[in-house]
């Protein structure tokens, strides 16, 4: 499987470029663009403050000509919190995505947006500051609506980016657990 895996707002981290590694292990082709040109940071603050620095559109700009190159080929996109955010974005606008890997968060969904049967995979904490219970309620709705094969993965007691192991928020077991069922959900594409 081709996959493109985007960054939180930290940064290109040591922890995404773990979780590439671990997808290329288990035979998959990944990319890991640097929607940030090199720069981490040690807080989420200090990253949102660079995301809206950068801006919306020219994020979204970076990610959709990294991803284009590949985009033939049938991509699944992926990502980390703002990167997941991204990632669904870019899915929902490519009719040869092949799925779509969200891992601590979601985005909003354009009115029209329209999948055939895309399979969603969605890992999240519970509760999640970032992704509050009646948010993800009301993205499933429509993530359906969309035409969407949705599955959503709790997580009780994790934190926000419970996989990347370099954060306050990391969770051994709930990481664990997330990437053998996003490994079983990518081999069933």
């Amino acid at each position: 499987m081709d996959i493109v895996l985007f960054h939180s707002t930290y940064g290109l981290r040591p922890a995404v470029r773990d979780a590439a590694d671990r997808l290329r292990a288990a035979g998959h082709e990944v990319w890991t663009p640097d929607l940030f040109e090199g720069r981490t940071f040690e807080t989420v603050e200090e990253g949102m403050a660079f995301k809206d620095e950068i801006g919306k559109d020219e994020l979204l700009k970076r990610a959709v000509l990294a991803a284009a190159p590949y985009s033939e080929r049938g991509l699944v996109y992926a990502g980390f919190s703002f990167g997941a955010a991204t990632a669904q974005t870019l899915a929902l606008g490519d009719e040869k995505a092949r799925g779509l890997l969200l891992l601590h968060g979601t985005s909003d969904i354009a009115e029209n947006a329209s999948v055939d049967e895309l399979p969603v995979q969605l890992h999240v904490a519970e509760p999640d500051a970032f992704e509050p219970d009646d948010w993800l309620t009301a993205w499933y709705l429509r993530m359906g609506r969309a035409g969407a094969d949705v599955e959503v993965h709790r997580y009780a007691g994790a934190g926000h980016l419970y996989t990347d192991p370099g954060l306050p928020d990391y969770d051994k077991e709930a990481a664990e657990a997330t990437w053998r069922v996003a490994l079983g959900f990518l081999e069933s594409l």
